[in-house]
């Protein structure tokens, strides 16, 4: 792409912009408008040596590469964008401890706290009310499409208890399926509806129900009792992390192989009251608190290997809930939030070049 000469390339700022204070006479205040110098109608001789000019922006161009489109007019670089959370549209009702299921852009949540059956559906723009449940709960699990979705145990309204009961989403209605082997409330699930997984619970649970679309059937046991945790992933390629256990805050990850538990990563951040999103190998973890843990922003994203720090949540919360993938996530409710948020990672891309 050429050489930036050094005097020319100590005025560029750490996000790839200029400090126009400090150009030199090269190029001309008049070409300088509105804070920006997207508007340069071509490049002096001397910048003209240092940045190469060309018709359109490069296919494959390398991070820090710097370049002027003859066809636009704009100086151009390639630069990382840093990952992000931006606000969705609002869910109808502020609740905490409901059941998540979906993608960013065909979200469902059911159930929750102040104690509700409603489940209201996600566009990726707005929330709008779906078939309410037969039974009304909070701290239940939930997993599969905005279609064809499973809540899973939890905690009832009436009678008021932890419960077995499982029903089934079609996009519409809802219909009580077979019960769970044991009656679990702030366990977590994964999975599509005909091969989910729930694990954990509140008292200290390790185990783990495997759902095949008709029956229940036991799973491997967790390492590490957990409750108020998230997970994500498929039957046989799962992930549980984060929450809270008898004797304090967790740190673990585990992975599920659909027969056994193997440690995984640790999180930066041990908390209860968590969520997140993905897969096995590139997971989400968001938000947190309520009972042990302060309402929490804090965002770790996992490779498989390890969990590192990424953007905080707007809105800092727990009990919330969440979906979708890595590339697209979507955090949703907690605590009586109706806050909703669009989760981007960061990424390369040519970018026009400004001062401001």
């Amino acid at each position: 792409m050429g050489t930036i000469k050094r005097t020319f390339a100590n005025n560029l700022t750490g996000a790839g912009k200029f400090d126009a204070t400090q150009l030199d006479s090269n190029l001309p205040a008049a070409n300088i408008a509105n804070s920006s110098v997207t508007n340069v109608s071509a490049l002096s001789p001397s910048l003209g040596s240092a940045i190469p000019s060309v018709a359109s922006d490069p296919p494959s161009p390398t991070l820090g590469d710097i370049w002027y489109n003859t066809t636009t007019g704009k100086l151009k670089n390639y630069t990382s964008v840093a990952a992000a959370w931006a606000s969705g549209g609002n869910l109808s009702t502020g609740r905490r401890h409901g059941g998540p299921a979906g993608t960013q852009t065909a979200g469902l949540y059911s159930g929750g706290l102040p104690f509700t059956a409603t489940a209201e559906e996600y566009n990726g723009s707005t929330w709008t009310n779906g078939g309410n449940m037969n039974s009304t709960r909070t701290y239940l699990s939930g997993f599969g499409t905005q279609t064809a979705a499973l809540a899973s145990m939890g905690f009832l309204q009436t009678p008021p208890g932890p419960s077995t009961a499982i029903e089934e989403y079609n996009g519409s209605t809802w219909t009580s399926v077979n019960s769970a082997p044991a009656a679990r409330n702030f366990n977590a699930g994964a999975g599509i509806q005909t091969a989910g997984f729930t694990t954990g619970g509140e008292g200290g649970r390790t185990d783990t129900f495997e759902y095949d679309g008709t029956n229940w059937s036991s799973g491997g046991a967790m390492s590490d009792q957990k409750d108020r945790h998230g997970a994500c992933g498929t039957l046989t390629a799962g992930l549980a992390f984060a929450g809270e256990a008898p004797d304090g805050l967790v740190t673990a990850s585990e992975e599920y192989n659909g027969t056994s538990w193997t440690a995984g990563g640790n999180i930066n951040t041990g908390k209860g009251n968590t969520a997140g999103c993905g897969t096995q190998t590139s997971a989400l973890n968001f938000g947190g608190g309520l009972t042990l843990t302060p309402n929490l922003s804090a965002t770790e994203e996992y490779d498989g290997t390890s969990w590192t720090t990424t953007a905080d949540l707007g809105t800092a919360r727990g009990g919330l809930a969440g979906a979708g993938t890595v590339e697209a996530g979507l955090a949703f409710g907690g605590d009586s939030s109706t806050a909703t948020e669009e989760f981007t990672p960061s990424f390369n891309a040519a970018r026009t070049v400004t001062t401001s």
